[in-house]
C-alpha cells in the first residue's frame, strides 16, 4: 500500500538525485580539463596509486602483488622476463645456455647433473655500497631451502643440489637433474647478506627479525635504481633514487607509492590530481577501468593488458563438502562465468579451464570447457548428498545446510560484484554463500598464507612464460606452521599424480613432448579441480599522457621493473 504523498515525494527524491548526478558529471568534466591541461614541466615528482598495501617487503616471504609491484622500483632479479616475453639476465653478466656452453649435462658418481654458470655484473652492489657477490647468492640459498625461513616458493632453492663459489662475482648452480628452465632465476631473490645473516640466526624468527621488517628504509636493502626512503604503514611509500645504482639514472628524483585499498576513492583520487597514476598490477578492476577510459581518455592514456594473470577461487578441502570432486565440478557448472566475461567486461576476458592461459603456447584448445549448466550441476549435488528437502537450501543426509564461504579481498569493486553474481547463481542451486572480504594484506598475508579460509577464497595468481605450478600444486608446497607457512599451496591440495606430472613437465626438455605433458596436466586439473578457475585477466593502466616509457608485461614481474625508462615527454 501507498501512503499519501508517497509518490510527490519520491518524485522529488529523484529529481534532486538527478540535479545531483548532473553537478557530479560536472564536476568531473571540469577535474579531467584541469588533467589534460596540466603542464608536465611542473611534474619532477611522480605519485602512483595502487589498491593494495604491501603486508611486508621481504622479497621472498609472503605473496602479494602489491609488495612485488613496489620491489620492482628497488630490486632486480637474477633473470627475468621481459615485456616481450624473453629472458635476459638482469644481475647477470650472460645468460647462460648449453648452446653457449655455460649449462651442461655432467656425469657423476651417482648420475647425472646439470651445471649452470652464472656471472653478477662486476659494478653491481646493495644500496649501502657494499659489493654484491657470491656470497649473497650462497645466503639467499641458505634461507630459501631452510624449512623454517617461511620463504613463499620454496621449490627454487630446493632443486639446487649445491652452488659453487669460483669467485666473488661466478658461481656454478648443481642442478641434481636438467630441467627445460635450468636457466630461470627469477624467483631466486638475492638478500644482502652482511645485513640479514643475523636476523637469520633463529630461523623460525626471520620472517618478524628481518631488516625487511625491522629496518625497512636501510638502503642497503635495495639493488634497483630506487630504494625505500619512508614507509607510512598502511598509507604510501616513499622511493628515491638510489645512487649505488650502476645502471641508467632515473628520471624522477622522488616516486611515492600511495595506497588507496577502495578502487572508487582511487579513481577519484586521480581525477582531483592526488595521484599521477594508477597501476595497472595493482589498480582498478577492468569493469571500472573500462568505464573510465570511455569517459576520461582525452586525458589520460589508459592501457589494457591481457596476459597471465589467473583469476580463481581457492578451495579448503577439508570442508567436507568441497572435499567431494562432484560438489567442486558442480559449483563450477553452477557459475555462468560466460555471461560474467560478456556483461561486466565486454567480452575481453577469457574464460579460464585451468591456470594454462590461451595466450600460451602449451593450452590445450581441444579439452572440453566447463561451460554453464545449472541442471548437471543439480544432479551433481543430488549425486553428492546434497538433496533440497524443505525449503531452499540444500542439505546431506545429517541435515546440515550446504554453506559456503566466499572470501576475497576488500575495496576491489570487481571482485566485489562477481562475488555477488556467485552467490546468485549458486543461491539457484540451493548453495548458501555467504561472502566476506578483508584487506588485502589481511587477506594474502594471514588468511591465504595460514590457510584459514573455510570454504571458498578468490584471488588471482601472476604467471611467468611456461611457468611450471610446483610453488601452487605440489604436495610439498603446502603452508604449515611446522615450516613456518612456507610455499603457496594455499588449498593444501596433495595428489601424486599431479605431483608426477609436474616434476614430468620440469625434467622435459623437448618441448613437443612437454606439449603432451602440459595437455595431460591440463586433463588432470579439470578433472580434480583443486581450484575452480574464473577467467585470465587484463589490467588498465592508467597513465598521464606526459608519462613516458611505462610498458606493461602481462606476466608475474611488474612494469615498474623497467622504472629507469621512465621519462616526462620532452625531458
Amino acid at each position: 500500500m501507498t501512503h499519501a504523498g508517497d509518490g510527490d515525494r519520491g518524485a522529488t527524491r529523484l529529481a534532486r538525485f538527478a540535479r545531483l548526478a548532473r553537478r557530479c558529471r560536472l564536476l568531473v568534466g571540469l577535474l579531467l580539463s584541469f588533467a589534460a591541461i596540466s603542464p608536465a614541466f611542473a611534474r619532477d615528482d611522480l605519485v602512483i596509486g595502487i589498491s593494495q598495501f604491501p603486508a611486508m617487503l621481504h622479497p621472498s616471504i609472503d605473496s602479494m602483488n602489491a609488495k612485488t609491484y613496489v620491489l620492482g622500483f628497488t630490486r632486480r632479479p637474477l633473470t627475468a622476463f621481459d615485456p616481450d616475453w624473453q629472458l635476459r639476465c638482469m644481475l647477470c653478466v650472460t645468460l647462460p645456455t648449453v648452446e653457449n656452453g655455460l649449462a651442461k649435462v655432467v656425469k657423476t658418481k651417482t648420475g647425472t647433473e646439470m651445471q649452470v654458470t652464472f656471472t653478477l655484473p662486476p659494478e653491481a652492489r646493495w644500496g649501502d655500497g657494499h659489493p654484491l657477490t657470491t656470497e649473497d647468492v650462497l645466503f639467499t640459498w641458505e634461507v630459501g631451502r631452510h624449512p623454517q625461513s617461511g620463504v613463499a616458493n620454496a621449490g627454487i632453492y630446493r632443486r639446487i643440489a649445491a652452488i659453487e663459489a669460483k669467485d666473488k662475482k661466478t658461481f656454478v648452480l648443481h642442478l641434481e637433474q636438467a630441467t627445460f628452465d635450468y636457466n630461470v632465476l627469477n624467483e631466486f631473490r638475492l638478500l644482502p647478506a652482511h645485513l640479514e645473516r643475523a636476523a637469520f640466526a633463529n630461523p623460525a624468527e626471520y620472517r618478524n627479525k628481518s631488516r625487511y621488517v625491522t629496518d625497512v628504509a636501510n638502503p642497503g636493502l635495495s639493488m634497483g635504481p630506487y630504494r625505500v626512503a619512508k614507509v607510512e604503514q598502511g598509507s604510501q611509500i616513499v622511493l628515491e633514487p638510489n645512487p649505488q645504482w650502476w645502471g641508467k639514472p632515473p628520471a624522477f628524483p622522488r616516486i611515492t607509492v600511495k595506497a588507496i585499498e577502495n578502487t572508487q576513492s582511487l579513481e577519484a583520487n586521480l581525477l582531483a590530481g592526488g595521484v599521477d597514476m594508477i597501476a595497472g598490477e595493482v589498480g582498478l578492476p577492468l569493469d571500472q577501468a573500462v568505464s573510465f577510459s570511455n569517459r576520461a581518455k582525452d586525458a589520460f592514456e589508459v592501457v589494457f593488458k591481457s596476459g597471465l594473470i589467473y583469476e580463481h577461487i581457492d578451495i579448503n578441502p577439508a570442508n567436507p563438502a568441497l572435499a567431494d570432486k562432484r560438489v567442486r565440478k558442480a559449483i563450477l557448472y553452477g557459475i555462468d562465468r560466460q555471461s560474467l566475461s560478456r556483461q561486466m567486461f565486454d567480452n575481453r576476458l577469457p574464460v579460464a579451464d585451468s591456470c594454462v592461459s590461451p595466450l600460451e603456447w602449451a593450452y590445450a584448445s581441444d579439452l572440453l570447457p566447463y561451460t554453464f549448466q545449472p541442471k548437471l550441476a543439480a544432479s551433481l549435488l543430488d549425486a553428492a548428498g546434497w538433496r533440497v528437502v524443505d525449503g531452499w537450501v540444500r542439505k546431506n543426509a545429517k541435515g546440515e545446510p550446504l554453506v559456503l564461504e566466499l572470501d576475497t579481498t576488500a575495496g576491489n569493486h570487481t571482485r566485489e560484484l562477481v562475488q555477488q553474481v556467485i552467490q546468485m547463481n549458486l543461491r539457484q542451486l540451493g548453495i548458501d554463500v555467504r561472502l566476506k572480504a578483508e584487506p588485502s594484506r589481511v587477506f594474502i598475508g594471514d588468511t591465504l598464507t595460514q590457510r584459514k579460509f573455510p570454504g571458498l577464497a578468490m584471488y588471482s595468481w601472476f604467471g611467468s612464460p611456461e611457468w611450471v605450478p610446483r610453488a601452487t600444486l605440489h604436495s610439498a608446497s603446502i603452508p604449515r606452521a611446522e615450516n613456518n607457512w612456507s610455499g603457496q599451496n594455499f588449498t593444501g591440495y596433495a595428489d601424486p599424480r599431479m605431483d608426477a606430472l609436474i616434476e614430468r613437465i620440469e625434467r622435459e626438455l623437448d618441448r613437443d613432448k612437454r606439449r603432451s605433458l602440459w595437455r595431460e596436466f591440463q586433463g588432470l586439473y579439470a578433472e580434480e579441480l583443486p581450484a575452480l578457475p574464473l577467467y585470465f585477466n587484463a589490467f588498465a593502466f592508467i597513465l598521464p599522457k606526459w608519462l613516458k616509457g611505462v610498458r606493461p608485461t602481462g606476466h608475474d614481474l611488474p612494469s615498474s621493473m623497467w622504472a629507469e625508462e621512465w621519462r616526462v615527454e620532452g625531458r
